[in-house]
C-alpha cells in the first residue's frame, strides 16, 4: 500500500468511527431507550432483561450506521484535504481525482461486504433474542396464540428434510388448519401430504381428511392415496411450534428464501418477505453508494467545515431513507416489484454519485 493510500485511509478512519458512534447514539436515544423505558414502566422489567435488550438491539442499529458513517467520513476527510489545499497539491503532482478517490471506494466496498456478512450472521439472531426476551420474560406473553401462514422446518445437516405449512394455527386448540407437508430426499421433493386439519393428540399430531402424493425422481405424480386419519411426522408440540415462528427480520437469507418458496407454493402473498430479502443486500451496499456521493461533494468549495459536512450528510441521509421508506411500502404492498422496492434508493444514489464523480474529475 502506498503512502498516499495510507494517508487518505487515516483521514477516513476517524470520521467513520465518529459517525458510527454519533448515529448509533441518535438511534439509541430516540428509539431503543424509549422502548426500554416503556417496558420498565409498563411491565416492571428487571435489570438483567433490560441490559440484554440493550445489547441485542445494537447489531441492527450498527448495520444502519455503516452507510451513514461512510458518507460522513468521505465528506469530512476530502473536505479537510480540500480545505487545506492538499488535494490541489496532489493534483499538481499528476494525480487524478479517480486515483485519489480509489482508496475510499475500495474501503466502502469492503465495508459493504462486511455489513452483508454481519447482517446475515449476527443481526437475525440478535433480533430473535430481543423479541424472545420481550415476549417471554418482560411481557410474559405465554398465553396461547393464533397465527396464520406458519412454516415448520425440519433440517438434517445443511439440507431440508421436511417443510410443513399451515394456513392457520390455533395454539389454544392445539390445531392446525389447511396443512401441507413436503418431504425431501437429497433436496428433491418426494412426497406431498395435504390435510384439512391436524390436531395435537396424545403427544402426536393427527391429520384428518387428506391425501398423499408420491412423486417420481423426475417430479411427476407416481401415486395418490386418500386418508381419514394419518400421523403427521412432526414431534414438536404446539408451544414449540409457536416459539419457532420468526418474523422477517429474525430470519437469515437462507431461511427467508425457504419461507418465500413455501408460501408461494401455497399461493400466499410474499412481498413483505421478498423486500426484506433484497434489503439484506441493498442496505449494506448503500455504504459504497454513499462513498460515490460523499467523496466528490467533499471537494466542493467551503467544505472544510465539519459542521457543513455533517449538515450535508444529514440532508442526504434524510432523502435516501425517505425514498427507501416509500419504495419499501410500495414493494411490500405489491405496487412495484419487491426487488425495485429494495434497490430504487441505491439505483438513484448510484446515478447521482456517478454524475458527481464525473463532474469532480473534470
Amino acid at each position: 500500500m502506498r503512502i498516499l493510500d495510507k494517508y487518505i485511509l487515516k483521514e477516513l478512519l476517524g470520521p467513520f468511527i465518529f459517525g458510527i458512534c454519533a448515529f448509533a447514539s441518535v438511534f439509541i436515544g430516540t428509539s431503543t431507550l424509549f422502548r426500554i423505558a416503556q417496558y420498565i414502566t409498563k411491565y416492571g422489567a428487571g435489570f438483567s432483561p433490560v441490559i440484554r435488550l440493550f445489547i441485542y438491539s445494537l447489531p441492527s442499529i450498527i448495520v444502519l450506521t455503516f452507510p451513514m458513517s461512510m458518507l460522513l467520513a468521505s465528506l469530512l476527510s476530502f473536505g479537510r484535504l480540500s480545505g487545506s489545499s492538499e488535494i490541489t497539491a496532489m493534483k499538481s503532482g499528476g494525480l487524478s481525482f479517480y486515483r485519489l478517490a480509489t482508496p475510499v471506494f475500495v474501503v466502502a466496498f469492503f465495508v459493504s461486504l462486511f455489513s452483508v456478512a454481519f447482517s446475515e450472521m449476527v443481526v437475525p439472531a440478535a433480533n430473535s433474542a430481543y423479541n424472545n426476551i420481550v415476549r417471554y420474560e418482560i411481557e410474559k406473553n405465554s398465553r396461547p396464540r393464533s397465527q396464520e401462514h406458519i412454516v415448520i422446518k425440519d433440517v438434517k445437516g445443511s439440507s431440508i428434510e421436511r417443510l410443513t405449512y399451515a394456513r392457520k394455527f390455533e395454539e389454544e386448540q392445539s390445531t392446525m388448519y389447511a396443512v401441507t407437508v413436503q418431504d425431501f430426499e437429497d433436496d428433491r421433493l418426494v412426497r406431498v401430504e395435504n390435510a384439512e386439519k391436524a390436531v395435537w393428540t396424545n403427544n402426536q399430531w393427527i391429520m384428518y381428511n387428506g391425501i398423499i402424493h408420491d412423486l417420481t425422481p423426475e417430479g411427476t405424480l407416481e401415486r395418490s392415496m386418500h386418508f381419514n386419519q394419518q400421523i403427521m411426522p412432526i414431534e414438536k408440540n404446539p408451544g414449540a411450534i409457536s416459539r419457532e415462528q420468526k418474523k422477517a427480520e429474525e430470519m437469515s437469507i437462507k431461511e427467508l428464501k425457504i419461507h418465500i418458496d413455501t408460501l408461494k407454493r401455497e399461493y400466499v402473498k410474499t412481498s413483505v418477505f421478498e423486500v426484506e430479502l433484497h434489503q439484506r443486500l441493498a442496505i449494506p451496499m448503500a455504504s459504497f453508494v454513499f462513498s460515490l456521493i460523499g467523496t466528490p461533494l467533499g471537494l466542493q468549495p467551503h467544505r472544510s467545515s465539519s459542521s457543513i459536512g455533517l449538515g450535508i450528510s444529514i440532508i442526504i441521509i434524510f432523502i435516501y431513507y425517505t425514498v427507501m421508506t416509500i419504495t419499501t411500502a410500495l414493494g411490500q404492498g405489491g405496487a412495484i416489484p419487491a426487488v425495485l422496492g429494495a434497490w430504487i434508493p441505491n439505483i438513484l444514489g448510484i446515478f447521482a454519485g456517478l454524475y458527481l464523480v464525473h463532474k469532480a474529475s473534470r
